[in-house]
């Protein structure tokens, strides 16, 4: 049947009736009446309503659709670029606060609090309008921002990360959901691309952006900065009107049943598991031995914790946390897990190798962004490239399988670097490391795209997003204590005089002016050391991130889909599918 065009008012029409056969297969969408801020941008562009065989439902075009992909295309820069833009300040506010063994943190509260919420937030974007829980979300990030800025004490800074990271959890998945709502299913790969590659410019501006305020000025506006460009996602988002594509209750109706649409319950065990087993990472090795009854302790929580959530989740089923038929569904459940093991290695070299820059080379926090170019100027390329490319070769695993074998590799090459690395080695393995990269950024959002049906896709969605910030959050907590761990070990041996806990405690670049200058060329060879052995562990996570992208679906995605109530099996065949 052929497409049908309607310029109705999408705040006049509350739905509408298919006849005949049509209508026993079309899934009636209900408008959310818009406030008449709305009417402002009706003249940007035409509302097309495509009707398949299958369903009946409202897009966007022209400008109106531009306003809302680049919106919610500079949203995603801004969460990635919060993660990045840290980075090259991170020396600065140890040494302000002088809290070298908070590094960990800096970053880890970021992601914590976008693993505890994410979720939750499929659930949300399914019962909430779309566009205001949207901007609920992004409103929490900026609130962190601001936090962050006037940030007085390290734990301040921390609690306003996490903040930021709790607005973050809804942005990611919730621009793809958004894209998902404004465009139909054949023309949605260029935009969910450009999304991609936009947010993605994050992790080359942030720490250059983070180095020129930290060198020039002061870090704050490193998070400051967050603020006016906030503004420039927010407006557009007010005033469009972006289609719903399932039929919603009334959010007084939602509100009265909250407890059983997002299963607070299930996020009350949830949230303490990832928290504890968080807190034991962090302390052991640092604060605690690793076998103190502290740390014991919270490792037990953890688990019990999660035993407990696991058998609610269950009990649950699909009403639960993390839906159970997504969690079945092989592709989704290991592309998730690629995608949380591959982002840890990513950020394993965003955290450390600013560090290596400044604490080993000297160099300024500015110039350590800029030295951080030869591994993301090929992400940005490759990221692009791999959007050409996957359309034509059909197959997911071989590029997964690329990214991560070449990231890892790259990885352990970083663990061989020294303070008299040579320039040409430093480049060199940051370009190896940023094309594999660049291979395996979108590979896990398309197999679970390919593999779940449009009304399931949020909350596959969401679950990817969730391992992207899980597995950083686990692994940054693990990298950084292994790295004070292994640079309390490394000092004595090469620096037997040198005290040791006051070493840590400056800071990346204020211990300089504690040792002596017969004393200086040991403690940095024990620095490099340090930072080596936690690269290793990197290349381990990356070896882990290679095994999985085996899981991720060998069908190929040029197939045509399969028809409504089956899915495609990796060899193209059609079988019944899961709920």
């Amino acid at each position: 049947m052929p497409p049908e065009q309607s310029h109705e008012s999408s705040a006049g029409r509350r739905h509408r009736h298919l006849s005949g056969a049509e209508s026993e297969n079309a899934v009636t969408v209900f408008d959310t009446v818009q406030p008449s801020i709305d009417g402002v941008a009706d003249d940007l562009e035409k509302t097309t309503k495509i009707n398949t065989e299958d369903n009946s439902q409202e897009y966007v075009s022209g400008v109106k659709l531009g306003l809302i992909v680049v919106s919610v295309s500079l949203a995603c820069f801004l969460t990635v670029m919060d993660i990045s833009v840290i980075s090259t300040a991170i020396p600065k506010i140890t040494d302000d606060f002088k809290s070298l063994v908070d590094v960990g943190w800096y970053g880890s509260a970021y992601n914590l609090g976008s693993a505890a919420l994410v979720p939750l937030t499929g659930k949300m974007y399914n019962h909430f309008n779309l566009k205001w829980t949207f901007l609920v979300f992004f409103f929490a990030f900026e609130l962190g921002s601001a936090l962050c800025g006037a940030a007085q004490t390290s734990a301040m800074l921390i609690i306003g990360r996490a903040i930021a990271g709790l607005g973050a959890s809804g942005i990611i998945n919730g621009s793809f959901t958004i894209i998902s709502a404004s465009v139909p299913l054949e023309k949605r790969p260029p935009f969910i691309g450009a999304c991609m590659g936009i947010s993605q410019l994050g992790q080359v501006i942030g720490p250059l952006i983070g180095g020129a305020f930290t060198t020039g000025y002061t870090w704050r506006w490193s998070f400051y900065i967050n603020l006016p460009l906030g503004a420039i996602v927010a407006v557009p988002l007010v005033i469009i009107h972006i289609p719903e594509q399932i039929a919603k209750q009334s959010p007084l109706r939602v509100l009265k049943g909250l407890h059983r649409f997002l299963d607070l319950i299930g996020f009350a065990l949830f949230a303490p598991s990832v928290i504890m087993l968080l807190l034991a990472l962090q302390y052991g090795g640092n604060q605690f031995p690793l076998k103190s009854s502290q740390v014991i302790g919270l490792f037990c929580g953890a688990g019990l914790n999660a035993v407990v959530w696991a058998f609610w989740n269950r009990h649950k089923g699909d009403e639960g946390l993390i839906p159970t038929s997504m969690v079945k569904r092989r592709i989704v459940a290991i592309s998730s897990l690629n995608y949380g093991l591959f982002m840890a290695v990513v950020f394993g070299g965003v955290f450390y190798l600013p560090i290596y820059f400044q604490a080993i080379k000297e160099k300024s926090a500015i110039l350590s962004g800029v030295y951080l170019m030869p591994n993301i100027l090929p992400q940005i390329l490759t990221t692009i490239l791999t959007g050409v490319l996957v359309p034509k070769v059909g197959r997911i695993p071989p590029f997964a399988l690329f990214a991560a074998a070449t990231t890892a590799i790259g990885s352990g090459l970083y663990g061989t670097f020294q303070p008299n690395t040579s320039t040409g080695k430093w480049i060199g393995y940051q370009i190896l490391a940023g094309v594999g990269q660049g291979f395996g950024f979108q590979m896990p959002l398309i197999a679970i795209q390919n593999d779940t049906k449009p009304e399931h896709l949020a909350e596959a969605t969401s679950l990817l997003v969730w391992a992207q910030y899980v597995g950083p959050t686990i692994f940054i907590v693990a990298y950084n204590t292994l790295f004070t761990s292994s640079l309390r070990s490394e000092i004595p041996k090469h620096a037997p005089n040198a005290d040791v806990e006051a070493i840590v405690a400056a800071g990346a670049t204020k211990f300089r002016k504690l040792v002596s200058a017969e004393d200086l060329p040991a403690i940095l060879v024990a620095y490099a050391n340090a930072i080596d052995h936690m690269f290793f562990l990197v290349a381990a996570v990356g070896v882990l991130a290679f095994l999985a992208a085996f899981g991720m679906g060998w069908r190929d995605i040029r197939q045509k889909p399969a028809a409504p109530g089956t899915s495609n099996d990796d060899d193209g065949s059609s079988s019944p599918a899961q709920a």
